[in-house]
């Protein structure tokens, strides 16, 4: 095998290897952008219910904002897939480059043979060429060159077709990158343009709510009361609720010297640890509007909402449901927050508030997806939303580190 052949075939298995990688990469970025479309379909669809309402409201400040980082994401996406389309294309290029200087040393080489061929082509001369022979034994090499010379040929011949076969292959498949990467260029433009208008829309409902500013620090001063007594409530339920896992444990095993679970109880909690990031989302469909921890406002300067859990937007009539199997262990109604339905699963809890219509109560055994309540609709604002939280004990979670993604 010459040196080239060698590092022809080198790059070939590169290739191949390649291939696999940027197929994998490829349909991992697709499905990403898929969501991302879905998310902001959404998104788009809940801004158009807010947009009822013709006063500008801080639901559709949200709302603008959520929408924004989700056309930042889905044009970070389209960007990775230009990267891998361009890495393919240069690497289809080299190897539609190789295939051509290949293919043209073939034909030189099988044109110097043909025209061989030609001058020899007497009968005769062959014949000569095998009775000139000094022995047997050479007549005998000589028949064997001239039989595998004439495969060669052949071979040469079928190499020649393969190889131009191939090359064909891979310039179709390189017109195909450059399509796929002329739509995606495409595309991003689209997203840029939408991105400059959403930025835009953004600043003019900013402007048209400072003018609000009074309004808008009293509401955060009720809702972060609302929010304290939603918290000491819960602490308080849980708080109970431990005080009764403790002693149901102690009766199941009265040796015990620390609090502890019933093995049902301990099933189900490691069962729940186990479905970490794979849990169902609370609703059929919605987008995170408010994360876990401190969240800046988005109209107030230096003013921060600390969430002790996730606010998911949703289309009104929309039903909440338990993330997993588990037992209603209170249902409660709390200024701001609505009906509120608390779930045990074992040493973890699962809150789900501002609800109307409860499908549920205390003491209720629940499977995971089951309905457990209507989602609140603010008729002023058109807003649906679910706050979610998630404790372990008296201990209050980040929800979407536990959602399936």
């Amino acid at each position: 095998m010459s040196y080239k052949k060698f590092i022809l075939c080198v790059i070939f298995i590169c290739l191949l290897t390649g291939q696999g990688l940027f197929s994998q990469n490829k349909e991992k970025l697709k499905k990403e952008k898929q969501k991302i479309e879905k998310e902001i379909a959404l998104t788009n669809q809940l801004l158009k219910e807010t947009k009822k309402n013709t006063q500008a409201s801080l639901n559709q400040l949200v709302l603008i904002n959520k929408q924004i980082k989700q056309r930042e994401d889905l044009i970070v996406n389209i960007n990775s897939e230009i990267y891998y389309i361009n890495n393919k294309i240069a690497s289809n290029n080299k190897t539609v480059e190789i295939l051509k200087k290949d293919l043209a040393e073939l034909k030189e080489q099988y044109a110097k043979m043909i025209y061989h061929a030609y001058v020899n082509r007497n009968a005769n001369n062959k014949l000569m060429f095998i009775f000139a022979s000094k022995d047997f034994n050479q007549a005998y090499m000589r028949l064997k060159y001239m039989q595998q010379y004439s495969q060669y040929r052949k071979k040469q011949g079928e190499q020649i077709l393969a190889t131009q076969h191939e090359l064909s292959q891979k310039i179709l498949e390189l017109e195909g990158l450059l399509g796929e990467k002329k739509d995606l260029l495409s595309s991003q433009n689209k997203e840029k343009i939408k991105l400059d208008d959403q930025r835009q829309l953004k600043s003019q409902t900013v402007s048209s709510l400072q003018k609000k500013e009074q309004e808008l620090v009293r509401t955060i001063k009720e809702k972060e009361e609302a929010a304290r007594k939603l918290q000491k409530t819960i602490e308080s339920i849980i708080a109970e609720e431990i005080k009764k896992a403790s002693a149901r444990a102690k009766e199941s095993n009265p040796t015990a010297k620390t609090f502890t679970l019933t093995p049902e109880e301990q099933a189900l909690s490691k069962n729940f640890a186990l479905n970490k990031q794979k849990l169902p989302w609370p609703l059929l469909r919605g987008v995170i509007t408010s994360n876990f921890g401190e969240n800046p406002h988005p109209v107030i300067p230096g003013i921060k909402i600390n969430n002790k859990g996730i606010d998911i937007a949703t289309s009104a009539a929309s039903k909440a449901r338990s993330v997993f199997d588990g037992t209603v262990v209170r249902v409660i109604e709390m200024p701001v927050y609505r009906h509120v339905v608390i779930i045990s699963h074992g040493e973890y809890y699962s809150v789900y508030s501002k609800l109307d219509d409860i499908y549920v109560k205390q003491g209720d055994k629940i499977k995971t997806k089951q309905d457990i309540g209507m989602v609140h609709t603010n008729a002023e604002e058109s807003k649906t939303e679910l706050h979610f939280e998630i404790w372990k004990g008296d201990v209050f979670l980040d929800p979407a580190q536990w959602l399936a993604k």
